[in-house]
């Protein structure tokens, strides 16, 4: 018998194994922010949270392996300059969210959520114009 968490990850395996690579991108940077987020949530907990620590490290290594495997995924001779640029961006965000680790303070954290947050909305709303654009062009020559 299949329960709702069966149900839920059948959904998100059939989601990856069917997105473009835009939109796993953007589902590496919604893990990313959703672990941030935790992470941050963890952060503004009381010293005296016997868990809290765990939850923190947890969710800021999990955040530093995605960027990690952004910055992995970058073709520098396809992408050049921007490609570059991505590159840095994820070595700066994987440094900060280790200070945050290492001394569990939120600025360095809240900082890359903000940053992050830019790059994340423009790329989901570079899939948006994208997708409005192949459904224009479909139309157009149906």
């Amino acid at each position: 018998m299949y329960g709702p968490r069966d149900y839920a990850r059948v959904y998100r395996e059939n989601s990856i194994l069917t997105a473009s690579p835009g939109q796993l991108v953007l589902m590496l940077f919604d893990g990313a922010a959703r672990s941030m987020a935790i992470a941050h949530a963890a952060l503004e907990r009381p010293k005296s949270d016997h868990h809290r620590i765990e939850i923190i490290n947890r969710e800021l290594i999990r955040a530093q392996a995605i960027f990690a495997h952004l910055r992995g995924s970058l073709d520098h001779e396809l992408g050049g300059d921007f490609s570059n640029l991505m590159d840095r961006l994820y070595a700066y965000y994987s440094r900060r969210l280790m200070e945050a680790n290492m001394r569990k303070q939120v600025e360095p954290l809240a900082e890359v959520e903000q940053l992050f947050g830019v790059v994340r909305d423009a790329w989901a709303e570079m899939l948006r114009n994208q997708d409005v654009r192949e459904t224009s062009g479909a139309a157009l020559s149906a």
